[in-house]
């Protein structure tokens, strides 16, 4: 029997820490170049994809780290995440270029990366290399932590005010 297309998306999201054992056991033994990036993922946008097309190339298996609600709110504060971690993780699974989603409680990816040993980190360009949690664990291997340029004008934050300005002047109008 195959898997309906939902199936294989879900399988791709990865909650138990044992189906992740096996799961980097896999791309060990394949000898799999593993890159991993991380982030909240809130509101998906042309940045997030442009960003994420170009990290799949680095490797053999692109691994996102998703920072779970709880996580979010941490870092974020109280109004965030606007979209709940299975919608977010749904949506990075439905990208072909996305291997595996892995949900993380911390507010730093620091124990997923150091359980992972990706051969590739990477993290958008507004961070230096030396700075990006996980840089030590990943270049101590003789990995490389990357950055990725940015899209300029692309942020989930810009887009959230932009919205909210925009659903401020529509009740203006009434």
């Amino acid at each position: 029997m195959s898997k309906t297309d939902l199936e294989v998306l879900q399988a791709k999201i990865i909650t138990d820490p044992v189906a992740l054992d096996r799961l980097i056991a896999v791309w060990k033994f394949k000898e799999n170049k593993i890159v991993f990036t991380n982030g909240c993922f809130d509101l998906i946008h042309r940045g997030h994809i442009e960003y994420l097309a170009k990290a799949s190339v680095l490797g053999d298996v692109l691994v996102v780290g998703l920072n779970t609600d709880a996580s979010v709110r941490s870092i974020k504060g109280r109004s965030r995440p606007l979209q709940d971690e299975y919608s977010r993780a749904l949506i990075l699974a439905a990208m072909r270029f996305v291997d595996f989603v892995v949900l993380f409680d911390e507010d730093t990816p620091e124990n997923l990366i150091r359980k992972i040993q990706p051969d590739v980190l990477v993290k958008g360009g507004d961070y230096k290399p030396s700075e990006i949690v996980g840089y030590d664990i990943v270049t101590a291997k003789g990995g490389k932590v990357l950055t990725i340029e940015l899209v300029e004008n692309y942020s989930t934050t810009k887009l959230i005010k932009k919205i909210r300005k925009s659903s401020k002047k529509k009740l203006k109008l009434f």
